[in-house]
């Protein structure tokens, strides 16, 4: 064990390094507008460690000063109708198990804005959003009138914001100080003991099981699993109501509420270290299994491009920033596709692959189409039918989808 590593989610000395890869960019959803941009984009160092006290895994080479939030950053998934479903049935889930109807909701990270304004719509509530990379001018929607945004980090000059109900989605995984971050939190709700917190954040046991290496990314220094979220929850002030992983075992989530002083606990429960158990186990197959995956993907890639196939990924995000440049692949790979339009004629960072709409495969003619996320198998076969197209389609862990177009 490595004794300098102190982990940032407990405390503990001792974080176990099993992971690292090179050159990574640090963005992977800012827009680049040009293939020079996109190649030449800065990149850092990713070393994953794992802390065996409570399950946490850190990038331990991260820094956060070369990161870039602004309204260049597009990380919506609101142009999915599968993600879309999803979004709405949760936020009706948290408005009818904790009555939410006309309350007041605060989220930190609110990205465009889409759940706080739906959970506004749906209660109705009154909100406060916090993003520095929020656009104003992209969501337009009634119930924006009760809603501040703040086009800035949350931290504690913003403490003083009172909130029945805290969200906090995908943000937590972007933060490497992730116990500073929650005393943060619980100091801005006091004694207000009814305020109820939500937090989401990728699902750091699906990424180990599956040894997903597309779902490692420089903008992800935080990973958790089940346990080590439980960890955090209860030794920094709360009582955890409900723990559930959910979107196909890809997102985990979080129900809490803060408890007074004196009922606080000084220890994890029983419950929440048999969850921090299963981690040892996790790490030890990632580490074990990721050669030989990632070889398997350069023989299918080379099998691919030896019969004369065009092949192309879909999804141009974070994922298949990722997975290009974990393979270090330039000419398997013709092209990105990605629903939102917003990302078209742009580049991927590190590889430079342009990002094309699905209307531009009716001209490419793809023999194979890559699936970033197995999750939206189904609107991707729906798209390919309507264009007339008969691709392949495989999954990026390398399973052939049963229904080929």
């Amino acid at each position: 064990m490595n004794d300098n590593l102190v982990c940032p989610n407990c405390d503990t000395a001792g974080m176990q390094p099993f992971y690292a890869v090179d050159n990574v960019p640090v963005h992977s959803v800012l827009l680049m507008h040009s293939r020079e941009q996109a190649l030449t984009y800065p990149t850092g160092k990713i070393t994953l460690a794992a802390c065996e006290q409570c399950g946490f895994i850190s990038n331990v080479d991260f820094d956060a000063s070369l990161h870039e939030y602004s309204l260049q950053y597009e990380a919506t998934q609101a142009y999915s109708p599968t993600f879309n479903k999803f979004h709405r049935n949760l936020a009706q889930r948290l408005i009818d198990t904790y009555d939410l109807h006309n309350k007041e909701v605060i989220e930190i990270g609110c990205g465009m804005g889409e759940f706080l304004i739906m959970l506004c719509e749906l209660g109705p509530n009154r909100g406060v959003g916090f993003d520095p990379a929020y656009d104003p001018d992209r969501i337009q929607s009634p119930v924006k009138e009760r809603i501040e945004f703040v086009q800035d980090f949350y931290s504690e000059k913003y403490t003083s914001y009172d909130g029945d109900f805290i969200v906090c989605k995908m943000t937590l995984e972007h933060i490497p100080d992730t116990a500073v971050f929650l005393q943060t939190v619980r100091r801005s709700i006091g004694d207000r003991f009814e305020s109820i917190v939500f937090f989401q954040i990728p699902n750091g046991s699906y990424v180990m099981r599956d040894v997903a290496f597309w779902d490692v990314y420089y903008e992800h220094c935080s990973y958790f699993n089940l346990g080590s979220l439980s960890y955090l929850f209860e030794t920094n002030g709360f009582e955890v109501l409900n723990l559930a992983s959910e979107y196909d075992d890809q997102y985990i989530m979080v129900e809490a509420r803060p408890l007074p002083q004196d009922k606080q606990h000084q220890e994890p429960t029983a419950k929440t270290k048999a969850l921090i158990a299963d981690l040892k186990a996790d790490v030890a197959y990632f580490k074990a299994q990721y050669p030989l995956r990632r070889q398997n993907w350069l023989t299918k890639l080379a099998e691919i491009r030896a019969n004369g196939q065009k092949a192309v990924i879909w999804g141009g995000g974070s994922k298949g920033v990722a997975f290009l440049t974990g393979l270090g692949v330039q000419d398997e790979i013709g092209y990105a596709v990605d629903i939102n339009p917003l990302k078209h004629g742009t580049f991927m960072a590190g590889t430079g692959h342009e990002i094309v709409g699905p209307e531009f495969l009716r001209s490419y003619q793809p023999d194979v189409v890559i699936v970033m996320n197995p999750i939206y198998c189904a609107e991707i076969q729906r798209d390919l039918e309507r264009l007339g197209l008969s691709a392949e389609m495989l999954t990026v862990d390398l399973q052939p989808v049963a229904q080929r177009i």
